[in-house]
């Protein structure tokens, strides 16, 4: 299964963006059964959770530092992950990962998830 993170770029303080995730693979496979989650990396730091998501869309939460600001959000029909950012800040800038996660719900913690994508580069200018 690969994963394809896109969707990044470059916007002011207070702007938006909306990030997808898109599963391809094998014929038939899909990620509707998996938890997924999106985490970030900024320049000089480890990566960090930013919000995970049940295979249902049912469950879903948030890290402190987005809480309020960012919605995780999937449509399992067109095997597609979503993140939603508002009221960006300079501290949002990161490259953005999706990841699919070894079980139906996601994890705040990077070794529960299986697939990852490639990343996608998010600039938030003040």
């Amino acid at each position: 299964v690969q994963l394809q993170a896109f969707g990044g770029g470059l916007v002011q303080a207070g702007g938006f963006l909306r990030l997808s995730c898109a599963a391809s693979g094998r014929t038939g496979r899909t990620l509707s059964n998996n938890g997924m989650g999106w985490f970030r990396q900024a320049p000089g730091k480890e990566r960090e959770f930013v919000a995970h998501i049940s295979w249902s869309g049912g469950t879903t939460k948030s890290s402190d530092s987005v809480k309020g600001r960012f919605t995780i959000s999937r449509d399992n029909a067109k095997n597609t992950v979503f993140l939603q950012m508002d009221s960006l800040k300079p501290e949002d800038t990161a490259v953005y990962y999706c990841a699919a996660a070894r079980g139906p719900y996601g994890s705040n913690l990077s070794d529960e998830y299986k697939y990852w994508g490639q990343g996608t580069q998010v600039t938030v200018s003040s």
